[in-house]
């Protein structure tokens, strides 16, 4: 049976300037692909099963000031179509986008708002049960100048690279397949103290429920991890190019080689002030040496986040944004298991906890294990 692909687009009849140069990418995207386009975000409610096990492309236009009133109709619907955590009926019942898998092509007449817009509806859409593949999201801001690097490496103008983004993000949409492993690999990286932290806590609860899986743990507290200081593009290519980065230390020694190993990351992340703790993102930002020469589509990311009060899902977004968005690692539906702890132990104490770290374990089984 042939592959399709389904592209949910917002209000494309409400603002025929905000569309007008997204409905030009999308018409050399699409050249030769077969695809559905579904701009009446009515049928989202009238057929809520419908998305399910797709291919999806989302193309929002958001015009100058990032808003698009079909696309809160979509955000609407995937927030209400997302994982339930209680039990009975409601437990039982399939996300809306379950074994679904997605991109996105976000299209703005300012400077601003395609990556806020892409994050926000990646959250809601992989609550929703949606995986994505490595680097999903291709953007248009007004001048294009997100453009201009792209453009210079293949020698042609900033508009022709946005429409050859757009086109190698479809292709990849039909073509990627996840593919499971017989003796997988799990890398866990964590910097958290292990008396007192509730994210350390429920791993230990998941980690008790796999099988099958080779687990490796990496405590970034271990020694200094110095942060990325923002290298020229030559160096850090250089150092890249030997498996290294100029500052050495534990980020070459240790990580990088796990990286490599590994066919998961699962990261560990207790939300520190609505952002990712100070070691979690110098780990981040230090993976950019081994990018340079290493691609990791094949590569899936899982997160357990726990906040003290609230705003886990931000978190998740910025790991979205980050290793899915630009680091290029495969988001499974649900990669993020979300919880809320204020004191310690206080995460392992909540209701339903069980129930959702078996859940939450299943799900890393189910897509690390063939």
């Amino acid at each position: 049976m042939e592959t399709k692909l389904t592209v949910l687009y917002p209000q494309r009849r409400g603002n025929d300037k905000a569309r007008e140069r997204l409905d030009g990418i999308l018409q050399y995207a699409l050249d030769g692909i077969p695809a559905e386009i579904c701009e009446d975000m009515g049928i989202l409610a009238a057929e809520p099963e419908r998305f399910a096990n797709s291919r999806i492309l989302f193309a929002v236009p958001l015009g100058a000031d990032g808003i698009n009133e079909g696309y809160y109709e979509l955000l609407a619907w995937l927030r209400r179509g997302a994982e339930p955590d209680g039990a009975g009926d409601a437990a039982d019942r399939r996300p809306v986008l379950s074994g679904s898998t997605a991109g996105l092509l976000i299209d703005a007449e300012s400077e601003l708002y395609t990556k806020a817009t892409a994050r926000e509806l990646a959250v809601a859409a992989n609550c929703a049960g949606c995986a994505f593949v490595g680097r999903p999201l291709t953007e248009g801001t007004a001048s294009l100048d997100n453009y201009i690097v792209q453009a210079a490496n293949v020698g042609t103008d900033r508009l022709t690279a946005y429409k050859n983004s757009a086109r190698m993000l479809a292709g990849q949409l039909l073509s990627f397949r996840w593919e499971p492993k017989e003796s997988p690999h799990l890398l866990v990286l964590h910097a958290s103290n292990h008396h007192t932290s509730n994210t350390l806590a429920i791993w230990e609860q998941v980690r008790e429920r796999l099988s099958g899986i080779e687990i490796r743990e990496l405590n970034l507290r271990n020694g200094t991890l110095v942060d990325c200081s923002g290298c020229p593009f030559q160096m850090c290519l250089h150092f890249g190019e030997r498996g290294s980065c100029f500052y050495g230390g534990a980020m070459v020694d240790d990580v990088y080689p796990a990286v490599k190993w590994a066919d998961g990351i699962l990261l560990l992340c207790p939300n520190y002030n609505d952002a990712l703790s100070a070691n979690i993102t110098a780990f981040i930002n230090r993976l950019t040496a081994l990018f340079r020469t290493t691609r990791f589509f094949d590569k899936a990311l899982f997160a357990i986040v726990v906040s003290g009060y609230s705003g886990s899902d931000l978190i998740a977004g910025q790991l979205i944004t980050a290793l899915n968005m630009n680091k290029t690692f495969y988001l499974p539906g649900n990669f993020c298991m979300m919880e809320t702890g204020n004191s310690p132990g206080s995460a392992l104490r909540s209701q339903g906890i069980m129930d959702r770290v078996n859940k939450f374990a299943k799900k890393i089984q189910n897509i690390m294990c063939s």
